[in-house]
């Protein structure tokens, strides 16, 4: 049984990377300090980029998560707001 957060993704057409390139979910999660679910939001608005292991393994590009590491180390306060509120207005 693969574990939640690396299965294939199903609804999503995404390239089939090298394992050099990729990170699976969680460990993306435990990268950035935040929650799993967090990580399809992110993934969801462009913020990471999605990515399958040679085996078919869903994960993220481990350039996006080192991305989005350093935007949220350098970012001041009021770029995260207005992505908050540009991110929550694109759900609707």
């Amino acid at each position: 049984m693969v574990p939640t957060g690396e299965r294939s993704y199903l609804l999503l057409k995404v390239d089939r990377v090298e394992d050099d390139l990729w990170m699976s979910q969680p460990e993306a999660a435990r990268q950035l300090g935040i929650a799993l679910i967090r990580i399809g939001a992110l993934i969801a608005n462009g913020h990471l980029t999605p990515v399958e292991n040679p085996v078919g393994r869903a994960g993220v590009s481990i350039a996006s998560v080192q991305a989005e590491r350093i935007w949220r180390e350098n970012a001041p306060l009021r770029a995260k707001v207005a992505r908050l509120l540009t991110d929550a207005i694109s759900w609707f």
